[in-house]
This record gives structure tokens, C-alpha cells and sequence, in this order.
């Protein structure tokens, strides 16, 4: 008993629409590689999903520019238009740019100046002399820069030097202030002082001697 016959209509169920795309997918992909690798053909196959991610195959022995480029030929049908045409001179432009800058770098780089005339070479000698230049006037403002940051360090170490030394010479007046004031309070202290209290020499007792 064969399978029923499916009705092709649009799937409602979005989880079951991604299943029936991705099984799909897969075999058309895998029919195309069949056909190519049994029968030799050159196949392409492009295929968008409905969120717009691609899908795409093409046979070993060919690519999907070429294969264009034959259906344009066969079938007589122009498949780009002006701005096409527009858009791939511009790319075609942009790539020579490219290469010629390529050379320019590898002739400031010093290679591949043989061929170059002594005319040629001119330019390339200005270009590298004022690189250079260029250089040497950033060293010499970096070299500025350290000498003046040195002057500066200096200064402020000469700053800092003569506030210390005031600073040691503030305190030793202050000691000595102290220490003066002390001998100071201890004289008038003794002179103060009852006469009792006062250290009397040590006389030795003469009648003890006798």
C-alpha cells in the first residue's frame, strides 16, 4: 500500500514548516550531487529559507560565476543590469588601486627596484626623506619633552629640599627654646628653695677625730 498523496499547500505550523524545509532541503542538495558525480553534470543549486539564510551547492569541476555565466550565454538573458555593471567596474577599479598600492609599499619597503627607472625612483627617495624627517622631529619633541619633565623634576626637589631644611632648622630652635627654658625654670627653682631643704657641703666631725 503506497502513501497517500500529500496535498502541497503552505505548512501552518511554523515547527513543522522548519522540519518539512530542512528534510527537503537535504534531499534536493543530495539529488544534485548525485546527478553531478553519475552523469558528470555541472550542477548549482541555491536555495533561500523564508528567514533568508542560504543554502547551496555547486559541482567540484565548476563554480556558480562561471555556470552564470554560461545560462547568460545559452539562454541570451542579460542577468545584470547597468548598476551591476556599475558596481563591478567600481570593484574592478577598486582592486587595481589595491595593487598598485601593494607595489608602492613593497618599493618603500626597498624591494622590487630593479625595474624602476633612476625617474622613478625619485619620488620614492622624496617619500622616504620626509618619513624620515617626520621621525626625527618626533624624537626631538620626545627629547624636549624628557628634558623639560627633568627640569621639572629638579625644580621640585629644590623646592622640597629648602622646605625640609627650614623645617629641621624650626625644630632645633625649638628644642633649644625648650631645653633653655628648662634650666631656665630650675634655677629659679633652687633659689626658691627653703635653706632647709638645701643640699648642705658634708663637713667631716673634727671631735670624732680628737
Amino acid at each position: 500500500m503506497g502513501r497517500g498523496k500529500i496535498e502541497i499547500k503552505r505548512i501552518e505550523n511554523s515547527t513543522n514548516r522548519q522540519v518539512t524545509f530542512s528534510k527537503r532541503r537535504n534531499g534536493i542538495i543530495k539529488k544534485a550531487r548525485e546527478i553531478s558525480v553519475l552523469c558528470e553534470a555541472q550542477v548549482s543549486v541555491l536555495i533561500f529559507s523564508s528567514s533568508g539564510k542560504i543554502s547551496d551547492y555547486c559541482s567540484a569541476n565548476t563554480s556558480f560565476s562561471r555556470i552564470l555565466e554560461r545560462y547568460q550565454q545559452n539562454c541570451g538573458k542579460k542577468l545584470w543590469d547597468a548598476n551591476h555593471e556599475s558596481l563591478s567596474a567600481q570593484i574592478d577599479r577598486i582592486k587595481k588601486e589595491n595593487d598598485n598600492m601593494q607595489i608602492k609599499l613593497r618599493h618603500l619597503k626597498g624591494e622590487d627596484l630593479n625595474p624602476l627607472t633612476p625617474k622613478e625612483l625619485i619620488p620614492i627617495e622624496d617619500v622616504l626623506q620626509n618619513g624620515l624627517d617626520s621621525v626625527r622631529d618626533k624624537q626631538m619633541n620626545y627629547l624636549k619633552m624628557l628634558k623639560k619633565n627633568e627640569r621639572l623634576l629638579e625644580d621640585e626637589q629644590k623646592r622640597l629640599t629648602y622646605i625640609l631644611h627650614h623645617q629641621q632648622l624650626a625644630m632645633e630652635e625649638n628644642v633649644r627654646d625648650l631645653d633653655l627654658g628648662f634650666h631656665q625654670k630650675n634655677g629659679a627653682f633652687a633659689t626658691h628653695m627653703p635653706m632647709a631643704f638645701r643640699v648642705q657641703p658634708f663637713q667631716p666631725n673634727l671631735q670624732e677625730n680628737k
